[in-house]
């Protein structure tokens, strides 16, 4: 797996990593889960994003299990709830987040959305925790443009590492504003469900039938040409969840090659970004 400079952060980070949202379930999906997970961090796809959202933290737990051993080949990523994210509410989170991945510290820490707590006081907590070596980089997620800004003035001792936003092909409002702004700072762009959560071209539609035409001239699948678009944007990181070894290595094919101008330009046709500021998607 190709590697890029994860922001100002001078730390190399594969492009195409891996999300954990909905992993936990049954026995055998937790299982299958931790397999995928652990052939992904095999082909190089050692981004691993979690929450202590994801299944009330056992997604934490199912990737604490599928890195034992590996930890210090993992870039690895948990955030912090809104509902518990005023100082010290967030360095207790943290406290629980580092217990259930059986861990010490975190790659990245990132506020999950907009608190109603004040981000002053979040950002607080975070910066006590990476002065303290709990977490080594300090993120949001899910903010825009101005509460990027935000975050970046509230912190004193630190910079702001990352924004995590959803960004897929259908919803490519980010490329407006918020984007250009990240490169500007030197702030990781990740992008969660690239995939769009469900809502993939289908093969017969219009979108779909591009995404196949690209595919077949570079022997790739249609979701490995869309993530090849996606990551076009050099500072740009992906995290595809999967919760099946084959799709894991299907997910590690969207790096490492290029699509044509003109692919690009078709694909562009296909699933035009929008034309005026629209409010920045999430899920």
């Amino acid at each position: 797996m190709i590697t890029r400079e994860f922001g100002w952060t001078n730390v190399q980070v594969p492009v195409i990593g891996q999300g954990t949202w909905m992993i936990e379930g049954n026995p055998e999906a937790e299982r299958n889960a931790i397999e995928a997970l652990q052939a992904g961090i095999e082909l190089g796809m050692t981004h691993i994003d979690t929450a202590e959202m994801y299944g009330g933290g056992r997604a934490e737990q199912l990737v604490g299990d599928a890195i034992r051993g590996r930890r210090e080949s993992v870039f690895l990523v948990s955030k912090v709830l809104p509902s518990n994210a005023s100082y010290r509410g967030t360095l207790h989170a943290c406290q629980q987040s580092l217990r259930r991945l059986d861990t010490n510290y975190l790659d990245l820490y990132l506020l999950h959305w907009r608190s109603h707590y004040p981000l002053g006081e979040t950002m607080r907590a975070m910066e006590e925790l990476a002065d303290a070596g709990e977490i080594r980089f300090i993120g949001v997620s899910n903010f825009d443009t101005p509460a990027v800004q935000e975050a970046q003035q509230s912190l004193r001792r630190h910079r702001l590492a990352s924004n995590q936003v959803l960004y897929h092909l259908g919803d490519r409002g980010i490329e407006r504003r918020l984007l250009e702004y990240c490169r500007r700072e030197e702030i990781a762009v990740v992008a969660y469900s690239p995939f769009g959560h469900g809502a993939f071209p289908a093969p017969d539609c219009k979108g779909g039938r591009v995404l196949g035409e690209a595919g077949a001239r570079h022997n790739r699948t249609p979701r490995q040409v869309a993530l090849n678009f996606l990551a076009r944007h050099p500072h740009v990181f992906l995290i595809p969840k999967s919760s099946r070894a084959g799709h894991t290595r299907e997910n590690s094919g969207g790096a490492g090659w290029e699509l044509t101008p003109e692919d690009l330009a078709a694909i562009d046709r296909a699933f035009p970004a929008p034309t005026r500021d629209v409010p920045l998607g999430m899920i």
